[in-house]
Protein backbone atom coordinates (compact mmCIF):
# COMPACT_ATOMS: atom_id res chain seq x y z
CA UNK A 1 0.00 0.00 0.00
CA UNK A 2 1.42 3.22 -0.94
CA UNK A 3 2.36 5.72 1.92
CA UNK A 4 -0.22 8.20 1.10
CA UNK A 5 -3.32 6.07 1.73
CA UNK A 6 -6.34 6.90 0.16
CA UNK A 7 -5.13 6.35 -3.64
CA UNK A 8 -5.60 2.63 -3.33
CA UNK A 9 -9.28 2.45 -2.16
CA UNK A 10 -11.85 2.50 -4.68
CA UNK A 11 -13.16 5.60 -6.27
CA UNK A 12 -16.48 5.21 -4.40
CA UNK A 13 -15.24 4.66 -1.59
CA UNK A 14 -13.61 8.03 -1.32
CA UNK A 15 -15.94 10.17 -2.97
CA UNK A 16 -17.10 12.14 0.24
CA UNK A 17 -13.46 12.68 1.46
CA UNK A 18 -13.40 16.25 -0.07
CA UNK A 19 -16.21 17.35 1.85
CA UNK A 20 -14.47 16.36 5.03
CA UNK A 21 -17.11 15.09 6.94
CA UNK A 22 -16.52 13.00 9.77
CA UNK A 23 -16.36 9.45 8.94
CA UNK A 24 -12.92 10.09 7.48
CA UNK A 25 -9.78 10.24 9.26
CA UNK A 26 -8.13 13.54 9.07
CA UNK A 27 -4.69 14.96 10.25
CA UNK A 28 -4.94 16.27 14.10
CA UNK A 29 -8.51 13.74 14.98
CA UNK A 30 -8.48 10.83 17.47
CA UNK A 31 -9.36 7.44 16.93
CA UNK A 32 -9.74 3.81 18.41
CA UNK A 33 -7.84 1.21 17.56
CA UNK A 34 -8.75 -2.50 17.72
CA UNK A 35 -6.13 -5.05 18.14
CA UNK A 36 -6.60 -9.26 17.34
CA UNK A 37 -6.84 -9.36 21.12
CA UNK A 38 -10.08 -7.14 21.11
CA UNK A 39 -8.24 -4.82 23.08
CA UNK A 40 -9.02 -1.25 22.23
CA UNK A 41 -6.55 1.28 22.46
CA UNK A 42 -6.92 5.52 21.80
CA UNK A 43 -4.38 7.32 19.54
CA UNK A 44 -4.24 10.70 18.05
CA UNK A 45 -3.49 11.63 14.41
CA UNK A 46 -1.06 14.43 14.38
CA UNK A 47 -1.87 17.43 12.84
CA UNK A 48 1.42 17.05 10.65
CA UNK A 49 1.83 13.32 10.44
CA UNK A 50 4.66 12.89 8.12
CA UNK A 51 6.75 10.36 8.84
CA UNK A 52 5.86 9.52 12.34
CA UNK A 53 4.57 6.51 13.54
CA UNK A 54 2.00 4.77 16.13
CA UNK A 55 3.71 1.66 17.93
CA UNK A 56 1.18 -0.96 18.68
CA UNK A 57 4.22 -3.02 20.47
CA UNK A 58 4.30 -6.51 19.17
CA UNK A 59 1.46 -5.74 16.74
CA UNK A 60 3.73 -3.81 15.03
CA UNK A 61 4.07 0.16 14.00
CA UNK A 62 3.02 2.20 11.25
CA UNK A 63 3.18 5.46 9.99
CA UNK A 64 0.00 7.80 10.45
CA UNK A 65 0.07 9.11 6.76
CA UNK A 66 -1.22 5.83 6.15
CA UNK A 67 -4.43 6.70 7.73
CA UNK A 68 -5.24 10.00 7.23
CA UNK A 69 -7.90 10.39 4.41
CA UNK A 70 -9.16 6.83 4.88
CA UNK A 71 -12.83 5.78 5.92
CA UNK A 72 -13.73 4.32 9.37
CA UNK A 73 -14.41 0.48 10.06
CA UNK A 74 -11.27 -1.09 7.73
CA UNK A 75 -9.53 -3.63 8.77
CA UNK A 76 -5.68 -3.22 8.43
CA UNK A 77 -2.66 -5.32 8.18
CA UNK A 78 1.14 -4.20 9.18
CA UNK A 79 3.46 -5.21 6.72
CA UNK A 80 7.57 -4.77 7.67
CA UNK A 81 8.08 -1.69 6.01
CA UNK A 82 5.45 0.37 8.88
CA UNK A 83 2.93 0.50 5.90
CA UNK A 84 -0.34 -0.33 5.62
CA UNK A 85 -2.84 -2.95 3.26
CA UNK A 86 -6.48 -3.01 3.51
CA UNK A 87 -7.85 -6.50 4.98
CA UNK A 88 -10.60 -7.58 2.58
CA UNK A 89 -13.62 -8.68 4.83
CA UNK A 90 -14.69 -11.94 6.20
CA UNK A 91 -17.70 -13.83 6.56
CA UNK A 92 -19.30 -15.90 8.94
CA UNK A 93 -19.40 -19.54 7.62
CA UNK A 94 -21.21 -21.91 10.01
CA UNK A 95 -19.23 -25.01 11.20
CA UNK A 96 -20.33 -28.63 10.10
CA UNK A 97 -20.68 -30.67 12.97
CA UNK A 98 -18.36 -34.39 12.98
CA UNK A 99 -17.91 -37.07 15.22
CA UNK A 100 -14.85 -35.48 16.90
CA UNK A 101 -15.27 -34.94 20.54
CA UNK A 102 -12.57 -33.36 22.75
CA UNK A 103 -13.14 -36.37 25.47
CA UNK A 104 -9.48 -38.29 24.21
CA UNK A 105 -7.72 -34.84 24.36
CA UNK A 106 -4.62 -35.29 27.54
CA UNK A 107 -2.49 -31.94 27.39
CA UNK A 108 0.66 -33.41 27.38
CA UNK A 109 2.80 -30.42 27.38
CA UNK A 110 5.23 -30.00 25.22
CA UNK A 111 4.47 -33.45 23.66
CA UNK A 112 1.12 -31.99 22.18
CA UNK A 113 2.72 -28.88 20.55
CA UNK A 114 6.49 -29.79 19.97
CA UNK A 115 6.74 -26.43 18.47
CA UNK A 116 8.50 -24.18 21.15
CA UNK A 117 8.84 -20.55 21.47
CA UNK A 118 12.52 -20.43 21.25
CA UNK A 119 11.15 -21.62 17.16
CA UNK A 120 8.49 -19.45 16.96
CA UNK A 121 10.32 -16.78 17.80
CA UNK A 122 13.27 -17.47 15.04
CA UNK A 123 10.01 -17.58 12.30
CA UNK A 124 9.22 -14.24 13.62
CA UNK A 125 12.53 -12.45 13.19
CA UNK A 126 12.99 -14.16 9.57
CA UNK A 127 9.91 -12.35 8.33
CA UNK A 128 7.58 -15.14 7.90
CA UNK A 129 4.14 -14.21 7.66
CA UNK A 130 1.89 -15.22 10.88
CA UNK A 131 -0.46 -17.37 8.59
CA UNK A 132 2.42 -19.83 8.11
CA UNK A 133 3.54 -19.43 11.81
CA UNK A 134 -0.21 -20.53 13.20
CA UNK A 135 0.20 -23.28 10.21
CA UNK A 136 3.34 -24.44 11.49
CA UNK A 137 1.46 -25.07 15.19
CA UNK A 138 -1.98 -26.78 13.91
CA UNK A 139 0.29 -29.27 11.45
CA UNK A 140 2.72 -29.81 14.47
CA UNK A 141 -0.23 -30.48 17.16
CA UNK A 142 -0.56 -33.86 17.84
CA UNK A 143 -4.35 -33.48 19.58
CA UNK A 144 -5.98 -31.09 16.95
CA UNK A 145 -7.92 -33.22 14.81
CA UNK A 146 -9.32 -34.85 18.33
CA UNK A 147 -10.67 -31.43 18.42
CA UNK A 148 -14.27 -30.27 17.61
CA UNK A 149 -15.10 -28.02 14.72
CA UNK A 150 -15.67 -25.70 17.62
CA UNK A 151 -12.80 -25.88 19.30
CA UNK A 152 -10.81 -25.57 16.41
CA UNK A 153 -12.18 -22.33 15.37
CA UNK A 154 -10.85 -21.11 19.15
CA UNK A 155 -7.71 -22.37 18.68
CA UNK A 156 -7.32 -20.62 15.20
CA UNK A 157 -8.56 -17.17 16.77
CA UNK A 158 -6.77 -17.62 19.97
CA UNK A 159 -3.36 -18.26 17.98
CA UNK A 160 -4.42 -14.87 15.64
CA UNK A 161 -4.58 -12.74 18.52
CA UNK A 162 -1.06 -13.48 19.62
CA UNK A 163 0.56 -13.42 16.48
CA UNK A 164 -1.73 -11.41 13.70
CA UNK A 165 -0.35 -7.60 12.82
CA UNK A 166 -3.52 -6.82 12.48
CA UNK A 167 -5.34 -4.08 13.50
CA UNK A 168 -9.29 -2.35 12.90
CA UNK A 169 -10.04 1.54 12.94
CA UNK A 170 -13.30 2.37 15.31
CA UNK A 171 -14.97 5.33 14.88
CA UNK A 172 -14.67 7.69 17.67
CA UNK A 173 -18.53 7.53 18.31
CA UNK A 174 -20.63 8.25 21.16
CA UNK A 175 -21.28 4.47 21.24
CA UNK A 176 -18.14 3.23 20.70
CA UNK A 177 -16.43 5.87 23.06
CA UNK A 178 -18.95 4.82 25.82
CA UNK A 179 -18.24 1.11 25.57
CA UNK A 180 -14.61 1.72 25.17
CA UNK A 181 -14.63 3.55 28.80
CA UNK A 182 -16.52 1.59 30.29
CA UNK A 183 -14.28 -1.65 29.89
CA UNK A 184 -11.10 0.35 30.36
CA UNK A 185 -12.16 2.16 33.37
CA UNK A 186 -16.08 1.89 34.54
CA UNK A 187 -15.25 2.86 38.18
CA UNK A 188 -13.93 6.40 36.04
CA UNK A 189 -17.47 7.22 34.67
CA UNK A 190 -19.44 5.91 37.88
CA UNK A 191 -20.49 2.79 36.03
CA UNK A 192 -22.19 4.98 33.25
CA UNK A 193 -22.95 1.84 30.38
CA UNK A 194 -23.72 3.11 27.32
CA UNK A 195 -27.49 2.02 27.13
CA UNK A 196 -27.32 3.87 30.36
CA UNK A 197 -26.64 6.63 29.03
CA UNK A 198 -28.91 6.28 25.73
CA UNK A 199 -32.17 6.05 28.10
CA UNK A 200 -30.45 9.40 29.72
CA UNK A 201 -30.27 11.43 26.79
CA UNK A 202 -34.01 10.10 25.52
CA UNK A 203 -35.44 11.13 29.17
CA UNK A 204 -33.93 14.17 29.24
CA UNK A 205 -35.08 15.39 25.62
CA UNK A 206 -31.22 16.77 24.28
CA UNK A 207 -32.18 18.27 21.01
CA UNK A 208 -30.19 20.82 18.98
CA UNK A 209 -31.29 24.08 20.39
CA UNK A 210 -31.46 23.06 23.70
CA UNK A 211 -30.13 24.95 26.78
CA UNK A 212 -29.36 22.60 29.61
CA UNK A 213 -27.61 22.81 33.00
CA UNK A 214 -25.13 19.75 33.41
CA UNK A 215 -23.60 18.72 36.68
CA UNK A 216 -21.26 15.87 35.96
CA UNK A 217 -18.19 13.62 37.96
CA UNK A 218 -17.55 11.16 35.22
CA UNK A 219 -14.70 12.56 33.58
CA UNK A 220 -16.98 14.69 31.01
CA UNK A 221 -19.13 11.64 29.46
CA UNK A 222 -22.54 13.10 30.21
CA UNK A 223 -21.40 16.33 28.90
CA UNK A 224 -19.71 15.09 25.80
CA UNK A 225 -23.25 13.09 25.15
CA UNK A 226 -25.07 16.66 25.64
CA UNK A 227 -23.00 18.47 23.24
CA UNK A 228 -22.88 15.42 20.68
CA UNK A 229 -26.85 15.48 20.83
CA UNK A 230 -27.14 19.35 20.52
CA UNK A 231 -25.22 19.47 17.09
CA UNK A 232 -23.24 22.69 17.92
CA UNK A 233 -26.27 24.78 18.66
CA UNK A 234 -27.50 25.63 22.16
CA UNK A 235 -26.12 26.28 25.35
CA UNK A 236 -24.61 23.69 27.77
CA UNK A 237 -24.00 25.04 31.13
CA UNK A 238 -21.65 22.97 33.15
CA UNK A 239 -21.59 23.52 36.72
CA UNK A 240 -18.87 22.61 39.02
CA UNK A 241 -17.08 23.74 42.73
CA UNK A 242 -13.71 24.51 40.25
CA UNK A 243 -13.40 28.47 39.22
CA UNK A 244 -11.42 27.64 36.34
CA UNK A 245 -12.67 26.06 32.97
CA UNK A 246 -12.03 21.81 32.64
CA UNK A 247 -10.62 20.34 30.37
CA UNK A 248 -12.61 16.84 29.11
CA UNK A 249 -10.49 14.12 26.99
CA UNK A 250 -13.25 12.44 26.37
CA UNK A 251 -14.78 15.92 24.54
CA UNK A 252 -11.35 16.03 22.74
CA UNK A 253 -11.28 12.22 21.67
CA UNK A 254 -15.01 12.58 20.10
CA UNK A 255 -13.38 15.19 18.04
CA UNK A 256 -15.94 17.64 18.98
CA UNK A 257 -13.77 20.29 19.37
CA UNK A 258 -16.32 22.70 17.25
CA UNK A 259 -19.27 21.68 18.91
CA UNK A 260 -17.31 22.19 22.24
CA UNK A 261 -18.09 26.06 21.61
CA UNK A 262 -21.37 25.50 23.15
CA UNK A 263 -20.09 24.74 26.55
CA UNK A 264 -20.06 27.23 29.07
CA UNK A 265 -19.04 26.83 32.86
CA UNK A 266 -19.84 28.13 35.97
CA UNK A 267 -19.20 27.63 39.51
CA UNK A 268 -21.18 26.88 42.33
CA UNK A 269 -20.07 29.87 43.86
CA UNK A 270 -21.01 32.58 41.03
CA UNK A 271 -24.31 30.57 40.59
CA UNK A 272 -25.66 31.45 43.75
CA UNK A 273 -27.67 35.07 43.01
CA UNK A 274 -26.16 36.43 46.38
CA UNK A 275 -22.47 36.02 45.49
CA UNK A 276 -20.36 39.33 44.65
CA UNK A 277 -17.70 38.30 42.55
CA UNK A 278 -14.17 39.63 43.49
CA UNK A 279 -13.11 41.29 40.59
CA UNK A 280 -9.62 41.92 39.10
CA UNK A 281 -8.56 45.37 37.66
CA UNK A 282 -9.43 45.65 34.25
CA UNK A 283 -6.87 48.82 33.83
CA UNK A 284 -3.79 49.62 35.25
CA UNK A 285 -3.77 52.25 38.47
CA UNK A 286 -1.86 54.60 36.71
CA UNK A 287 -4.72 54.18 33.27
CA UNK A 288 -1.44 53.94 31.18
CA UNK A 289 -0.39 50.75 29.67
CA UNK A 290 3.03 50.24 29.67
CA UNK A 291 3.25 48.02 26.83
CA UNK A 292 1.29 46.06 24.43
CA UNK A 293 1.34 43.25 26.14
CA UNK A 294 0.30 44.42 29.12
CA UNK A 295 -3.17 46.17 27.26
CA UNK A 296 -3.82 42.63 25.54
CA UNK A 297 -3.74 41.13 29.25
CA UNK A 298 -6.38 43.94 30.74
CA UNK A 299 -8.20 43.13 27.86
CA UNK A 300 -8.50 39.85 28.11
CA UNK A 301 -9.75 39.80 31.78
CA UNK A 302 -12.04 42.63 30.91
CA UNK A 303 -13.42 40.09 28.08
CA UNK A 304 -13.36 37.48 30.50
CA UNK A 305 -15.33 39.23 33.39
CA UNK A 306 -18.20 40.48 30.92
CA UNK A 307 -18.02 36.83 29.76
CA UNK A 308 -18.94 35.65 33.01
CA UNK A 309 -21.68 38.39 34.13
CA UNK A 310 -23.61 37.83 31.14
CA UNK A 311 -23.44 33.90 31.92
CA UNK A 312 -24.77 34.81 35.30
CA UNK A 313 -27.93 36.71 34.08
CA UNK A 314 -28.35 34.11 31.59
CA UNK A 315 -28.75 31.23 34.52
CA UNK A 316 -30.58 33.63 36.66
CA UNK A 317 -32.89 34.14 34.16
CA UNK A 318 -33.97 30.92 33.63
CA UNK A 319 -35.97 29.43 30.97
CA UNK A 320 -33.68 26.16 30.98
CA UNK A 321 -34.56 23.50 28.99
CA UNK A 322 -33.24 20.57 31.40
CA UNK A 323 -31.38 19.37 34.17
CA UNK A 324 -28.88 16.46 33.71
CA UNK A 325 -26.86 15.00 36.80
CA UNK A 326 -24.01 12.35 36.73
CA UNK A 327 -22.27 13.25 39.62
CA UNK A 328 -20.74 11.79 43.53
CA UNK A 329 -22.73 14.84 45.43
CA UNK A 330 -26.13 14.46 47.28
CA UNK A 331 -28.08 15.13 44.50
CA UNK A 332 -31.75 16.60 45.83
CA UNK A 333 -29.44 19.99 47.39
CA UNK A 334 -28.70 20.43 43.31
CA UNK A 335 -31.97 19.74 42.47
CA UNK A 336 -33.37 21.96 44.95
CA UNK A 337 -30.61 24.74 44.17
CA UNK A 338 -31.19 24.83 40.37
CA UNK A 339 -35.12 24.20 39.95
CA UNK A 340 -35.74 27.91 39.75
CA UNK A 341 -34.16 28.30 36.79
CA UNK A 342 -35.70 25.40 35.06
CA UNK A 343 -38.65 26.07 32.60
CA UNK A 344 -42.22 24.95 32.30
CA UNK A 345 -42.27 21.20 31.31
CA UNK A 346 -38.24 21.29 32.14
CA UNK A 347 -36.93 17.34 32.60
CA UNK A 348 -35.13 16.47 35.40
CA UNK A 349 -33.16 13.54 34.95
CA UNK A 350 -30.42 12.02 37.77
CA UNK A 351 -28.09 9.21 37.65
CA UNK A 352 -26.68 7.07 40.37
CA UNK A 353 -25.04 3.46 41.15
CA UNK A 354 -27.50 3.26 43.82
CA UNK A 355 -30.95 2.97 44.32
CA UNK A 356 -31.08 3.75 47.88
CA UNK A 357 -29.94 7.52 46.44
CA UNK A 358 -32.17 8.15 44.48
CA UNK A 359 -35.13 6.69 45.99
CA UNK A 360 -34.85 9.49 48.91
CA UNK A 361 -34.40 11.83 46.52
CA UNK A 362 -37.43 10.51 44.75
CA UNK A 363 -39.82 10.76 48.52
CA UNK A 364 -38.58 14.09 48.64
CA UNK A 365 -39.53 15.32 45.06
CA UNK A 366 -42.89 13.55 45.55
CA UNK A 367 -44.00 16.20 48.64
CA UNK A 368 -43.41 18.79 46.08
CA UNK A 369 -45.84 20.38 43.65
CA UNK A 370 -42.83 21.83 41.07
CA UNK A 371 -41.81 18.32 40.38
CA UNK A 372 -44.23 15.59 38.40
CA UNK A 373 -44.42 12.19 37.96
CA UNK A 374 -40.28 11.59 39.68
CA UNK A 375 -39.98 8.15 38.61
CA UNK A 376 -37.13 5.55 38.96
CA UNK A 377 -35.88 2.91 36.27
CA UNK A 378 -33.04 0.47 36.14
CA UNK A 379 -31.02 -0.12 33.19
CA UNK A 380 -30.67 -3.85 32.41
CA UNK A 381 -28.83 -5.27 29.57
CA UNK A 382 -28.03 -8.69 28.18
CA UNK A 383 -25.35 -9.07 25.10
CA UNK A 384 -25.41 -12.21 22.93
CA UNK A 385 -22.55 -13.96 20.39
CA UNK A 386 -24.66 -13.80 17.49
CA UNK A 387 -22.66 -16.92 15.55
CA UNK A 388 -24.27 -19.22 12.99
CA UNK A 389 -25.43 -22.02 14.92
CA UNK A 390 -23.48 -20.83 18.48
CA UNK A 391 -25.53 -17.86 19.33
CA UNK A 392 -26.30 -17.76 23.16
CA UNK A 393 -26.02 -14.67 25.82
CA UNK A 394 -22.29 -13.65 26.73
CA UNK A 395 -20.65 -15.60 29.55
CA UNK A 396 -19.19 -12.32 30.99
CA UNK A 397 -21.37 -9.11 31.51
CA UNK A 398 -21.97 -6.56 33.69
CA UNK A 399 -24.34 -7.23 36.78
CA UNK A 400 -25.74 -3.61 36.17
CA UNK A 401 -25.65 -0.33 34.87
CA UNK A 402 -27.66 1.84 37.37
CA UNK A 403 -30.56 3.61 37.84
CA UNK A 404 -32.33 6.84 36.24
CA UNK A 405 -34.38 8.72 38.38
CA UNK A 406 -36.61 11.20 35.82
CA UNK A 407 -38.87 14.17 36.66
CA UNK A 408 -41.11 16.96 34.35
CA UNK A 409 -40.80 20.24 36.37
CA UNK A 410 -43.50 22.73 36.47
CA UNK A 411 -44.90 25.88 38.10
CA UNK A 412 -45.46 25.81 41.69
CA UNK A 413 -48.84 28.16 40.97
CA UNK A 414 -51.23 27.75 44.13
CA UNK A 415 -53.98 28.47 41.44
CA UNK A 416 -53.57 26.00 39.45
CA UNK A 417 -55.24 22.54 39.55
CA UNK A 418 -54.73 18.95 38.32
CA UNK A 419 -56.10 17.79 35.47
CA UNK A 420 -58.87 15.19 37.18
CA UNK A 421 -60.02 18.25 39.59
CA UNK A 422 -60.39 20.62 36.42
CA UNK A 423 -62.72 17.93 34.50
CA UNK A 424 -64.66 17.63 37.56
CA UNK A 425 -64.70 21.01 38.06
CA UNK A 426 -66.21 21.69 34.51
CA UNK A 427 -68.53 18.82 34.96
CA UNK A 428 -70.26 20.19 37.95
CA UNK A 429 -70.38 23.48 36.42
CA UNK A 430 -71.76 21.65 33.50
CA UNK A 431 -74.56 20.04 35.38
CA UNK A 432 -75.22 23.40 37.12
CA UNK A 433 -76.01 24.94 34.08
CA UNK A 434 -77.98 22.26 32.60
CA UNK A 435 -80.37 22.35 36.06
CA UNK A 436 -80.09 26.26 35.66
CA UNK A 437 -81.79 25.41 32.09
CA UNK A 438 -84.14 23.51 32.93
CA UNK A 439 -85.63 25.15 35.71
CA UNK A 440 -85.92 28.17 33.30
CA UNK A 441 -87.48 25.91 30.76
CA UNK A 442 -89.95 24.78 33.35
CA UNK A 443 -90.99 28.64 34.49
CA UNK A 444 -91.87 29.27 31.16
CA UNK A 445 -93.69 26.43 30.80
CA UNK A 446 -96.09 27.43 33.48
CA UNK A 447 -95.96 30.79 32.35
CA UNK A 448 -96.98 29.98 29.20
CA UNK A 449 -99.69 27.57 30.73
CA UNK A 450 -101.54 30.59 32.60
CA UNK A 451 -101.38 32.70 29.58
CA UNK A 452 -103.66 30.11 27.54
CA UNK A 453 -106.03 29.40 30.64
CA UNK A 454 -106.51 33.38 30.61
CA UNK A 455 -107.14 33.50 27.41
CA UNK A 456 -110.22 30.65 27.26
CA UNK A 457 -111.84 32.38 29.63
CA UNK A 458 -111.92 35.50 28.21
CA UNK A 459 -113.41 33.48 24.71
CA UNK A 460 -115.89 31.60 27.15
CA UNK A 461 -117.26 34.74 28.21
CA UNK A 462 -117.48 36.54 25.09
CA UNK A 463 -119.59 33.31 23.40
CA UNK A 464 -122.09 33.55 26.60
CA UNK A 465 -122.49 37.27 25.80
Amino acid sequence: MAESGPSSLPEDVLVDQKEGKSHTIQAGSHLLLQLPSKEVRQVRIDTNPGGKTINLGKFGSFKQSCLVGQPYGLSYEILPDKTLVIMPPTLLEELEETGATNELIVDAGEYVQPLTSDEIEVLKKSGVHFSEIIKKQIETHVNYELKTEYSKDKYRKRKEAKFAKQMAILEPSLFNVASYLFEKDPGRILGLRVDTLSQIANLANLRPGGRFLVVDTTGGLLVATTLERLGGSGTVLYLSETDTPPEFPIVDLLNLKEKAETLKHLDWAAADEEHVPIRAPIEPPTGEYKSEGQRERYEKRRQALEAQAQLREDLFAGEWDGLLIAAQYEPFSIVQRLTPYLAGSATVTIYSQYLQVLAEVQAKMRLLPAYLSPSITEAWLRQYQVFPGRTHPLMNMSGGGGYILHAIHVYDDPKASSVLAGRRRRLTERRSANRVAETNAQGLESDTSIENGGLDVEMTSAETE
